[in-house]
């Protein structure tokens, strides 16, 4: 029997769980969250913050490996359970150049993958002159912790760039000052590597966002070739760059002039690639599985067009599932259920599904879904 650690029980260390249990693998998680989406299916729950380095180390004792289902997690406590001879995937190094965005970037930067101009931001001064060097507008990041939009702001004229220095407060984390990129298409890859060096590439997906939430993915992207050749390639160079095992996201911009640009990485399974429960051979989680048990990885093709659509809370309160009975009437319609106690506004409470003959029809069948399914 295999035994797995997930740092995070949310509904990526659920999924991965859900396909892990084929194997008849053992789980334990770790969260602070007594009944997070993980908690009713997992084998065992350490209930613990996660800066919490002796539960880091509670849970892995238990386990023959231990992964993450989110980057923003104490990397320096993994770097103990390494040096302990615990395997840990993907490993404390990958992690660090990966959650600081600046370090990110100059990572990327320095293996030749392309991404758009960035600067490090200490001062409103700093921001000046990134305005004076990339033009207006462009983007202020915060170089940690941010995620669906938070810890960003468009600064669109000089005067704006005091405003902007306050909004992301004022110093209080590392900042980062990068381009405006003017694309035409966000997208993302999905990129495996399994730690006996097998790696797979998941088909390109097209991600529209709404108030900078992942909104719909929609696969295979449309965007031409030779834009998708460009992408995969960036992904498969990627996973290579940042020595990362199991799944990695590559997000990207494409440019009305075909070029390719990385956005950000995630190490980890990714909301964008959901589809590939129901719309691939393999899905994300069972290859993130697989890879990180040393196993050869399966099959990353597309079986037929996929939409996704996430159900995203839209007020505060207890949650109450309704319409599932008007979603169904579709019969490609797949519809999962994160078992969240909480309905937040902007919150991921779950997904629609939807694989049919084209693109378009399987959209217009999870629109409907979503429309009927309320919390």
């Amino acid at each position: 029997m295999y035994r797995i650690g997930i740092i995070g029980g949310g509904q990526l260390g659920k999924m991965m769980i859900l396909d892990g249990k084929r194997l008849d693998s053992f789980f334990v998680i770790l969260d602070p969250t007594p009944a997070c989406p993980a908690h009713s299916i997992a084998d065992e729950h350490i209930v613990a913050s996660f800066d919490d380095v002796d539960a880091f180390h509670r849970l892995a004792e238990k386990v023959d490996v231990v992964t993450y289902e989110f980057e923003h997690i104490n990397a320096r406590a993994l770097q103990e359970l390494e040096a302990e001879g615990h395997k840990v995937y993907p490993s404390s190094d990958t992690l660090l150049h990966i959650q600081n965005k600046f370090h990110q970037k100059e990572w990327l930067f320095s293996h030749g993958l392309p991404v758009p101009k960035f600067l490090p931001v200490k001062s409103v001064e700093d921001m000046e002159q990134a305005g004076r060097k990339f033009g207006y507008p462009f983007v202020l990041k915060t170089c940690t912790g941010g995620y669906d939009g938070k810890g960003n702001a468009l600064v669109r004229r000089p005067d704006e760039c005091a405003s902007g220095w306050q909004q992301l407060g004022s110093g209080a984390l590392p900042l980062m000052a990068e381009e405006y990129v003017p694309f035409i298409k966000e997208v993302s890859v999905l990129v495996c590597r399994s730690v006996c060096g097998d790696v797979k590439v998941f088909p390109v997906a097209e991600n529209i966002h709404k108030n900078s939430i992942l909104d719909e993915t929609i696969v295979p992207a449309r965007i031409s070739r030779s834009c998708q050749e460009k992408a995969m390639e960036i992904a498969r160079r990627s996973v290579q760059a940042f020595d990362a095992y199991g799944m990695l996201c590559v997000e990207l911009f494409v440019t009305g002039e075909g070029d390719v640009l990385v956005n950000e990485l995630a190490p980890r399974p990714h909301n964008s690639g959901h589809y590939t429960i129901e719309g691939c051979v393999t899905s994300q989680f069972e290859n993130h599985v697989r890879a990180i048990l040393g196993l050869p990885l399966g099959s990353t093709e597309l079986i037929r067009p996929t939409v996704m659509k996430n159900l995203i809370g839209t007020e505060h309160k207890k949650a109450e599932v309704s319409g599932l009975h008007e979603a169904y009437s579709c019969g490609e319609v797949k519809v999962h259920i994160y078992g969240k106690e909480m309905v937040n506004k902007g919150r991921k409470m779950g997904h629609i599904t939807v694989t049919d003959k084209s693109a378009d029809e399987a959209l217009k069948k999870a629109r409907y879904a979503h429309s009927k399914i309320k919390f």
